[in-house]
């Protein structure tokens, strides 16, 4: 079982989103059994709350049912997932950070990293922004989560023939 943990600054709108979305993903694929995904936010300000309003308004207009309550990153995180993805240059800074050995830090990357069509350095924080921002981000999180998933099943194909 691959265990993932999207980050961002709250975890109400970038990070639940790729959540919501890589599950969906996974769902689709038939991968359910083999990946589980998760989310939270470098501070706790918005903990026990659920996605953005307009973030929710937004996923769902693609399908995506935004659920998750807000959660902050703990120190146990690290050594229960194996990877770690921050949306953009102060969350991966935050995590390194945060990192309590050398071991978890290897497992942080970025978001953007997976992205397969999409030329973008990072994900942008929507919540000041207007309704182009929110689809913006749902655009680049659609693409970096098949890329991710495409990379997961390529890494997971590796290793059945490797062995």
């Amino acid at each position: 079982m691959k265990r993932i943990l999207f980050v961002c600054l709250g975890n109400i709108c970038r990070s639940s989103s790729a959540e919501e979305i890589m599950r969906t993903l996974v769902k689709k694929a038939g991968m359910e059994k083999e990946i589980e995904v998760d989310s939270a936010g470098i501070l706790s300000y918005h903990e026990g709350e659920l996605p953005d309003s307009r973030m929710r308004m937004h996923a769902s207009r693609r399908g995506y049912n935004l659920t998750h309550r807000s959660r902050p990153v703990r120190t146990l995180d690290f050594f229960d997932f194996d990877l770690i993805i921050g949306m953009d240059d102060r969350n991966i800074q935050d995590l390194i950070d945060r990192s309590p050995d050398l071991e978890s830090e290897k497992k942080i990357c970025r978001m953007t990293d997976f992205c397969r069509n999409k030329v973008v350095d990072y994900v942008p924080d929507p919540y000041y922004g207007g309704a182009q921002g929110f689809e913006n981000v749902l655009d680049i999180l659609e693409d970096a989560c098949e890329g991710l998933l495409e990379t997961l099943k390529s890494s997971e194909m590796s290793l059945r023939f490797s062995g």
